[in-house]
């Protein structure tokens, strides 16, 4: 799909403005547009008669499902079950199956969050049409936590849920010795527990993160045997993105909670704001605090103390 065009009302025009200048349009002139706007090889035009929006370019179709029906019509109109993700690509896409994924692997700060989500096809349209998306692609917490109220709260479903903590992060890093195979036992654990509430599904679809058979390895200690699916770009897949929005919801509310309890803002990621917040909490309370907030192995822990200590 490169080219869309939808009604719209006076309240949904200014919906769209506001998100547009959230994902860093560049607004520019056009005749009988109320604005038109362009990011990379897309294009938004809102014309007055209508009034009505013109998407144009290769992302027209994510620019829909991502943006203009979650968050300003409210309202699905594509026929997701034809598109090359939930057919062609993935004839499984509303068949029963687990769907796994996680938050803040890559985050010095807060905790490693595994989630996992049962659907089968009634809960998957449902999920569809409430606007379940890839975490990634949803830009505030309170957008997170509300399809995480709506993904708790949908008839059928099953979840899990496993968060940790940095103390029990660094605590356990050391038998892993690498990042990969701790995140295949945090998949094999939520599998697991899947399992066991859902014993009946056969299937599970995990983002993957790492050579196939390092996930297959974590199963097999367990003694799982469903069939296991792993590709990148999971969070196609409803289930995977529903389990991206609840290991998104326990990560931030951990970080949120965080920043209350030490007085200032602690960042996302490995940035130089995060090195200087790590100085920040270590200068106020010793290198031990480190442990207690952020995950010991990365670089930046050197970058916090080094200076310092």
């Amino acid at each position: 799909m490169n080219s869309h065009t939808a009604p719209l009302t006076a309240a949904q025009v200014k919906k769209l403005r506001t998100a547009l200048e959230a994902r860093g349009f560049d607004f520019t002139s056009k005749p009988y547009t109320i604005y038109a706007a362009r990011k990379g090889k897309l294009t938004v035009s809102v014309y007055e008669k209508g009034p009505k929006v013109l998407i144009q370019g290769k992302e027209t179709e994510d620019f829909i499902r991502f943006t203009l029906e979650p968050e300003v019509t409210g309202v699905v109109t594509l026929n997701y079950e034809k598109t090359p993700e939930t057919s062609a690509a993935d004839p499984e896409h509303f068949s029963p199956h687990f769907g796994i994924d996680e938050s803040g692997k890559g985050d010095f700060f807060g905790p490693l969050v595994i989630a996992g989500v049962y659907t089968d096809e009634t809960i998957t349209r449902h999920l569809i049409k409430a606007g379940v998306m890839d975490s990634k692609r949803i830009n505030t917490p309170a957008k997170i936590r509300a399809l995480a109220a709506v993904i708790k709260a949908t008839p059928g479903i099953a979840y899990d849920v496993i968060a940790l903590r940095p103390e029990k992060y660094n605590e356990i890093y050391p038998t892993f010795k690498n990042l990969n195979s701790m995140l295949a036992w945090g998949h094999a654990t939520v599998i697991g527990e899947l399992a066991n509430k859902v014993p009946a599904c056969p299937r599970a679809l995990s983002d993957q993160f790492a050579r196939p058979a390092v996930l297959e390895a974590a199963l097999k200690k367990k003694n799982i045997t469903l069939k296991l699916d792993q590709r990148t770009k999971g969070e196609s897949d409803t289930a995977v993105a529903a389990a991206s929005i609840l290991a998104r919801e326990r990560f931030i509310d951990w970080m949120d909670a965080a920043t209350k309890k030490v007085g200032f803002t602690i960042p996302l990621g490995a940035s130089p704001q995060v090195i200087a917040a790590g100085k920040k909490l270590v200068a106020k309370h010793g290198p031990e605090i480190l442990g207690k907030f952020a995950k010991l192995h990365f670089k930046t822990t050197q970058q916090v103390i080094g200076e310092l200590f």
